[in-house]
């Protein structure tokens, strides 16, 4: 490697870790508040902390590494112009292509680890916060009740809301809301207590929740229909309630405890593409076959056809089949004519039922097909943006070096501001498209690369412009053309 290059990647590395590792802080830091719920007030260990944080790491990477690039491009260029180093170069003869090869070499083989690290280690990442998330209530079922929102609480089937939480770990309850739901898991009991308190010991399983100066509500469910009806219910005031929480189940769980549940984001591209292909037929399935049944439900049976050319009837026995009659029938109003007057009313009060019914159905449907649909199109959107994360990289790499040389400006004042613009850009075009993927109103494929194909083009016009060596917006041009335009028009008045 020639000095020139070495000197070149030596300064490019410099930036691109040190504004790795600050924006990798900054964003820490913002995600924490994010998860502020998950672990404020829970009485975790910082060991517990640090390992969340330490999982969230990798997660961070899809939007730190693309802004890395492309500020670490603006900063290197630009402070190689600002320094005059960029115009000894091309006195040298070294053009802006020239001095970008070593880092062109080097941006490649990043966006080939960044897909690695997409495939492999983000989705490991993932499926550890979401178990860690999930199994902190499992192994500290007190520290889940939180204040002014309907907490469940794991292996119980009750959701528990208070108004505030006081003394020695939060033992001391107000205001104390619990559903219970039923063996049909339906919400029929609620008991509302002033005050209340969790009681609990290390050698025992079993936590006491008392509750103070409340009401025990309890629906009834009647066999008889008629009694239904009426809706009965049990109320019940109490001045002490004890209601005791089996946790036997919870505290063998380890924080870190794998589970069954996967999303789109916790597979590599092996596993999407199965996923996809299994989604896709099985939805088609879905369709197929609620298409047949509300065909059968409506009675819109296919007909058969009475035509001899699609038969394959001998033409010598087509003479000899019966003519068909007209049907007098001509709509329904004449359908509904044969019967009696004291029939009709039933009949179209039963079609109307009948078509309600159809389409409460059909609404109900389209809802669960609609959740199936967004699965699966967060599948396609999660496979293509491990590809579409690389390539970001390498494009934002071809933005920042040649509006580095453009804006002949070093340090962390204006490249910051141009870099920060830029990815907002880049980012929050990425985010609408997403959304809009998701809801089946943009195809998942462009919205996986829309962010990325907006900036190919604005790319390759800055390398144009900076290899050329003009700026970045050539304002006389501009007025010189207007100016010519109106003399131009001058001139065919006048003749």
């Amino acid at each position: 490697m020639r000095i020139l290059d070495r000197y070149i990647l030596s300064r490019f590395l410099y930036n691109f870790i040190s504004s790795f590792v600050i924006l990798m802080v900054i964003f820490i830091f913002q995600t924490v508040w994010l998860f502020i719920d998950d672990l404020a007030g829970k009485d975790l260990d910082i060991i517990i902390i640090g390992k969340f944080l330490f999982y969230l790491m990798p997660n961070l990477t899809e939007k730190v590494l693309p802004l890395t690039v492309l500020l670490s491009s603006i900063l290197t260029f630009g402070t190689f112009a600002e320094n005059y180093e960029f115009a000894a170069m091309k006195a040298s003869g070294i053009s802006l292509q020239r001095a970008m090869r070593v880092l062109i070499v080097f941006v490649t083989i990043l966006g080939g680890v960044t897909f690695f690290f997409a495939n492999n280690v983000i989705p490991a990442s993932e499926q550890k916060i979401f178990n860690m998330r999930r199994n902190i209530a499992k192994v500290k079922p007190a520290a889940v009740i939180v204040e002014g929102v309907f907490s469940d609480i794991e292996g119980t089937e009750m959701n528990i809301k208070v108004a505030a939480k006081s003394g020695e770990k939060d033992r001391f309850l107000d205001d104390v809301i619990i559903h219970q739901k039923s063996p049909t898991k339906l919400n029929t009991t609620v008991i509302k207590a002033k005050t209340g308190e969790l009681v609990s010991s290390e050698a025992s399983d079993i936590i006491q929740l008392v509750l103070n100066d409340g009401y025990y509500y309890e629906e009834m469910m009647p066999k008889d229909p008629k009694e239904k009806q009426k809706q009965p219910f049990t109320r019940a005031k109490f001045d002490t309630y004890i209601k005791n929480i089996d946790i036997s189940s919870l505290n063998d769980q380890d924080i870190e405890s794998e589970s069954d549940i996967t999303t789109d984001k916790m597979k590599n591209v092996n596993r999407l593409y199965k996923d996809i292909d299994s989604l896709r037929l099985f939805n088609i399935k879905q369709v197929t076959a609620f298409s047949k049944n509300i065909t059968a439900r409506m009675g819109a049976f296919p007909t058969k056809s009475n035509d001899s050319t699609q038969k394959n009837i001998p033409i010598d026995k087509v003479l000899t089949l019966p003519i068909q009659k007209k049907d007098s029938v001509t709509n329904t109003l004449d359908l509904a004519s044969l019967m009696p007057e004291w029939q009709q009313a039933q009949l179209f009060t039963n079609a109307k039922n009948s078509v309600t019914n159809v389409l409460n159905t059909v609404r109900g449907k389209k809802e669960e097909l609609n959740k199936r649909y967004e699965v699966y199109n967060r599948h396609i959107l999660s496979l293509h943006k491990k590809f579409a994360l690389a390539f970001s990289c390498i494009i934002l790499f071809f933005v920042g070096a040649p509006l580095g040389a453009i804006i002949r400006k070093g340090g962390l004042g204006l490249p910051m501001v141009i870099a920060i613009i830029l990815f907002l850009t880049y980012y929050f075009i990425g985010v609408f498209a997403d959304n809009y993927a998701k809801k089946g109103a943009m195809h998942p494929i462009l919205g996986a690369w829309l962010s990325t194909l907006i900036m190919l083009p604005l790319s390759i016009s800055l390398t144009k412009r900076a290899t050329a060596d003009r700026g970045l917006m050539s304002f006389g041009n501009i007025f010189d053309r207007f100016v010519n335009l109106f003399k131009k028009k001058k001139k065919e008045v006048i003749a």
